[in-house]
């Protein structure tokens, strides 16, 4: 055993676990801190950790370590909350750039309000290659396109915004989107895995999700659900490329750029809290 010191935050209620790293380590080890930490009988309980190490070519290297142990390659909101974290260690600054495993994002903070500081990430450019995201398909693209999950086949719109995501269009939230989410994200058809985003349309600019996140369950909210899911709201002619993401514990703002084709992603984040934690 050992001891490690964390802070913690949530962006509506997507939890994460801020680590800090001499060095980024090997995934198995860092992959059993993270379950260790995640647990919520045992840890203290978290989505997620965003590990920070040491980068070259930005402020600092970000990876994503999932409650179940698995890395992922982006978080919108663990960018988000990193640069929040990066903040309140009395830098005075209020714009970072964090290296990825897809890109370099960038993240500025604005003001406060009662959910939190406001952090406002650029998520690099959406990919709706099949092989690209990746998902096994016979076209292209998967975009409303059958897919089969267990007995039956289901629209859905594959895409990546640095990880994988599966968005499927529903009248409401009146089913057992959980279980099919689960089933979703360890299809055969998904070689890594993926996100799911069930997706109901109020309006152009005001889109409904519950999400179901690769490697942690349903969780509050999801920056990278949120981009992907007006991502595929566009494609499908039922959304404007700046739109309000509503999760049930609030919203989250995306502007899917025209001159550049860059996600942008803003919303609140909020510490919870920090101290040390035994890990395996």
């Amino acid at each position: 055993m050992r001891t490690i010191t964390f802070h913690k935050y949530h962006a509506l209620e997507n939890d994460f676990a801020v680590v800090e790293a001499v060095r980024r380590g090997t995934k198995a080890a860092n992959a059993t801190m993270a379950r260790s930490v995640c647990n919520r009988r045992r840890g203290i309980g978290a989505d997620g950790v965003v590990l920070l190490s040491k980068s070259s070519k930005a402020d600092r290297r970000i990876d994503i370590y999932n409650a179940d142990g698995s890395w992922a390659e982006k978080s919108g909101n663990g960018l988000r909350i990193a640069a929040v974290h990066l903040w309140s260690q009395a830098t005075g600054r209020r714009d970072f750039t964090f290296e990825t495993a897809t890109s370099i994002d960038r993240v500025t903070l604005g003001k406060r309000t009662r959910e939190g500081l406001v952090a406002t990430a650029e998520l690099g450019c959406p990919e709706f290659a099949a092989e690209r995201v990746p998902v096994r398909s016979r076209t292209p693209y998967v975009i409303n396109a059958p897919l089969k999950i267990g007995p039956q086949a289901l629209p859905m719109t594959c895409l990546s915004v640095g990880n994988p995501h599966a968005v499927l269009v529903v009248k409401d939230f009146e089913f057992d989107w959980m279980t099919l989410g689960s089933e979703i994200e360890h299809s055969a058809l998904f070689p890594n895995g993926t996100n799911v985003e069930f997706v109901r349309p109020v309006s152009r600019r005001r889109i409904e999700v519950a999400e179901w996140e690769r490697g942690a369950g349903a969780t509050g909210s999801s920056g990278t659900g949120a981009a992907a899911a007006v991502c595929a709201m566009v494609m499908l002619g039922l959304a404007e490329r700046e739109c309000e993401v509503v999760f049930r514990p609030g919203s989250l703002w995306v502007r899917w750029r025209t001159e550049d084709d860059v996600v942008e992603l803003t919303g609140p984040v909020q510490f919870i809290g920090s101290g040390s934690c035994a890990v395996r």
